[in-house]
């Protein structure tokens, strides 16, 4: 049997323009979808831009890169793509000058990658900063280095803010059916004569101010309705705790709804996303609501010394762009010291730790490739896709400690 190549996705090789005959592909690809959904652009501050400049992206869905590429048409652009992206072909993406990342990792290449675009290519770099598709439709914390590396690279700053991309495929529900409406808010943020006089700070303060979004409450003001029977299906991923008994891990949704196998609490969710309880107090109507006070749950454990996860788990790895590989059984362990992934691989013992303050956000999925839900953690040269055995629904609560302890030691520093 032909041994698995496990040579590190090559990380240095310098990226490329998007190939001009590439260019009508990208179109073609993106426009029918944005057409029929009848994407609205709202372009401000942007008269006059020209590239180089820095293109932040808030995240939703797959549906991210199409409305990316209309919304900038016909600038070529240069993707920062995650190691998995690059499955669907390496040298495909690599001619559409897509950039890979490794999702939580500080890897010296892709500043001097980035730098390259601007500098050399004089290119538009698009970057989804909160490095995941948003979990409950809302926007996930984003990394101080962000302002840090805006400030060094000196180029302009434009923030493309979807709306409308989530509520059309949840990651945890993506068979939905909905035709709606799309629009996109495209600012100018941060001009190159503001480079010269604003602090790191204030770089991160417009950043973040820029990324704030909420789809629910999109879809209410904006009266969408989603009529799909099972827009709920799968939310018991997200939304594991019930908030009457308290219990976590004990949800089940389907068609509009999800009960407390425990208490038996039910919501249902209207065709404008708002639930209401069938019986009894109606705790949360905004999804969102909801997925805070778990946050809120997580972070009272952690306060209190009692925050601790522990399984067996299969593990899978992702050395470079031509497959996943099969490492087994292994143990996993996160508790306020972080992340302790043990085991063994081709005999020997392997371990891989990531300490809090090495990772401000956890990268999961619900039912990855139908494998089932998982994390995943990556160093420089490799990422591992790590999937729970015994304990159910718990990446969602994984994904709050991580930003949880990241907050606390920052502010210890």
């Amino acid at each position: 049997m032909k041994k698995p190549d496990l040579t590190p996705f090559d990380m240095a090789k310098k990226p490329v323009r998007e190939k001009r005959i590439l260019m009508p592909l990208a179109w073609a690809l993106s426009y029918p979808t944005v057409w029929k959904r009848k994407l609205t652009i709202n372009k401000i501050n942007m008269e006059g831009l020209k590239p180089p400049y820095i293109l932040l992206c808030t995240h939703h869905a797959f549906l991210d890169f199409k409305v990316t590429t209309a919304a900038t048409f016909p600038t070529r652009l240069n993707f920062i793509v995650a190691i998995d992206g690059f499955l669907f072909g390496e040298t495909l993406l690599r001619s559409v000058g897509a950039i890979c990342k490794r999702k939580f990792t500080n890897d010296i290449k892709l500043y001097k990658h980035i730098k390259y675009v601007l500098d050399d290519l004089k290119g538009v770099v698009a970057i989804y900063p909160e490095a995941r598709y948003s979990i409950v439709g809302t926007n996930a914390i984003l990394p101080d280095s962000l302002g840090k590396l805006v400030r060094s690279l000196g180029y302009p700053v434009v923030v493309l803010n979807m709306h409308g991309n989530y509520l059309s495929q949840p990651q945890w529900n993506l068979k939905l059916k909905t035709h709606h409406n799309l629009t996109a808010d495209m600012t100018q943020i941060i001009t190159k004569e503001d480079i010269e006089s604003i602090s790191v700070n204030e770089i991160n303060q417009r950043i973040n101010q820029a990324f704030v979004y909420d789809e629910y409450k999109y879809q209410l003001d904006n009266k969408i309705e989603i009529k799909d029977k099972n827009r709920m299906q799968g939310i018991d991923s997200v939304l594991y705790q019930c908030p009457a008994c308290k219990k976590e891990h004990v949800m089940t949704s389907s068609l509009n709804k999800i009960t407390c196998d425990a208490c038996g609490k039910t919501y249902l969710q209207d065709t404008y996303g708002r639930l209401k309880a069938t019986t009894g107090e109606t705790k949360f109507e905004h999804i969102p609501d909801w997925y805070e006070f778990e946050r809120q749950e997580v972070r009272k454990q952690i306060d209190n010394g009692t925050y601790y996860f522990e399984d067996e788990v299969y593990v899978e790895s992702l050395p470079n762009a031509k497959g996943f590989h099969k490492l087994g059984k292994m143990k996993l362990i996160h508790d306020l010291n972080g992340f302790r992934l043990t085991g063994t691989v081709n005999n020997e013992p392997f371990e891989l730790i990531k300490e809090p303050l090495s990772m401000y956000g956890l990268h999961i999925e619900y039912n990855y490739k139908g494998k089932g839900d998982c994390i995943d953690l990556s160093t420089n040269d490799n990422t591992y896709y790590i999937y729970p055995i015994n304990q159910k629904k718990v990446v969602t609560k994984l994904h709050f400690a991580v930003e949880e302890l990241y907050k606390i030691k920052k502010q210890s520093i």
